[in-house]
């Protein structure tokens, strides 16, 4: 059984000692361990059979963060971003949250997908048409994939709705299981397109699925205790929260800042980051003001109850989560079943995020602990190695001067006093 408590200094090891401990507590194998360690985990024969006109790979810096108890279970959270800070302020946010920690629920893995009709020649008639033929609609979409029928998922309606004089869109919902299900919902839409065709006399455009998954909603709450966050702090959440929410420009990037916690989870998983973004800033406008993702209110008792609630489309099969053998890694780290499990992480992550940033802003600033970890990249620019990146990062971030010409200078010191 893995010993989540072994996890709480992460952040202290190198690299290997990271790899070594998540090998010793059973959560990879040894093999896995050798390839998280590799240059290009990812051969590009492999990525060559992912996209097109390969010529290498990319890769993103892969972290860790811990601290995070999910309705009830303690787990480890992979994530792939460039950007200094997101690893360690999630980290931070959820060992405030313990040890209650959050609490996640998911909708069912219900997609939809739509399909244009234009030049219809009677829109009322041709309405009343489709409707009458749900049933044969449905099962021919469904002959496409046997598979996901046995597994208990497949079209559970189909609707078709007026949008001009003479257009037409029919959309249906599929239950896809642990898919992402695009694939599986454009191959659905491809085979009932002659058939609309006929039914409303009129001629196919788009097949596609939405990315606004409306009906596959995640939902994440925490409550941090007064004493140990303190009062300042419960209140100026509250009042960073209620900026966004008033002000549209502020709203932008308080969901920017949830998405720096979400993102990162859902790229390390080989998911559809851009599809996330999309449905995820669509459901922030739904109700026709672009509003905050979450919400920060205080308790009756003094503390700070956090929620928030958006569409995560996120599957466990299918696309890069089984040809990406990262992807298939963090996965198995994570040590979640189900695709709804995986959002339900993906939602909390995005959770502390957002408390994360808005308890910075509200206090000392977001660039205290920002730029201690960006002093590191800028230490390696002006030349410092090995023990030598500490020391100048160190430097001049308690100079408050992190650029390259501050860092050079900084470099000297440092090599001066070795001599």
């Amino acid at each position: 059984m893995t010993d989540y408590s072994q996890f709480s200094s992460l952040y202290k090891l190198k690299p290997a000692e990271r790899v070594a401990l998540l090998v010793k507590q059973g959560v990879i194998t040894s093999q896995e361990g050798d390839l998280l360690l590799k240059e290009t985990p990812l051969p590009v024969n492999v990525a060559d059979r992912m996209i097109e006109s390969v010529i290498g790979t990319h890769q993103l810096p892969l972290g860790i963060a811990t601290n995070f108890r999910i309705n009830g279970r303690d787990l480890l959270v992979p994530m792939a971003i460039e950007e200094p800070s997101v690893v360690a302020a999630a980290t931070n946010a959820a060992k405030l949250a313990l040890p209650k920690g959050f609490t996640a629920s998911s909708d069912d893995p219900i997609m939809t997908g739509q399909v244009q009709v234009v030049n219809v020649p009677n829109v009322a008639k041709a309405v009343k048409e489709i409707e009458g033929h749900k049933i044969e609609l449905i099962a021919k979409a469904n002959a496409t994939n046997p598979m996901m029928i046995t597994l208990g998922g497949g079209v559970k309606a189909l609707r078709c709705r007026k949008l001009t004089k003479n257009m037409i869109v029919i959309d249906f919902d599929v239950d896809v299981r642990d898919a992402m299900g695009a694939n599986t919902i454009n191959t659905m839409a491809e085979a009932i397109a002659l058939d609309l065709e006929k039914l409303s006399s009129g001629k196919v455009r788009l097949r596609i699925i939405t990315n606004l998954a409306d009906k596959r909603l995640s939902r994440a709450s925490v409550e941090y205790d007064k004493n140990t966050i303190g009062e300042e702090v419960v209140d100026g959440v509250v009042d960073a929260y209620l900026f966004a929410y008033h002000d549209i420009y502020r709203a932008c990037t308080h969901n920017k800042g949830i998405m720096n916690g979400i993102d990162p989870v859902v790229i390390a998983t080989g998911n559809d980051w851009r599809a996330i973004e999309a449905g995820a800033h669509t459901y922030a406008a739904i109700t026709g003001k672009y509003l905050p993702l979450t919400k920060w209110e205080k308790t009756k008792t003094g503390n700070l109850r956090g929620t928030i609630e958006l569409p995560l489309a996120l599957g466990l099969v299918g696309g890069a989560t089984k040809t990406h053998p990262l992807a298939q890694i963090a996965l198995k780290i994570l040590g979640i079943k189900t695709a709804q499990e995986l959002a339900q992480v993906v939602a909390c992550v995005g959770l502390a995020q957002n408390f994360a940033a808005l308890r910075a802003l509200s206090t000392t600033g977001i660039q205290t602990g920002h730029m201690k970890l960006h002093a590191k990249n800028i230490a390696v620019i002006a030349g410092a190695e090995n023990d030598e990146i500490e020391k100048v990062a160190e430097i001049i971030a308690k100079q408050k001067i992190v650029n390259v010409d501050a860092a050079k200078e900084a470099l000297k010191e440092v090599r001066e006093k070795a001599k």
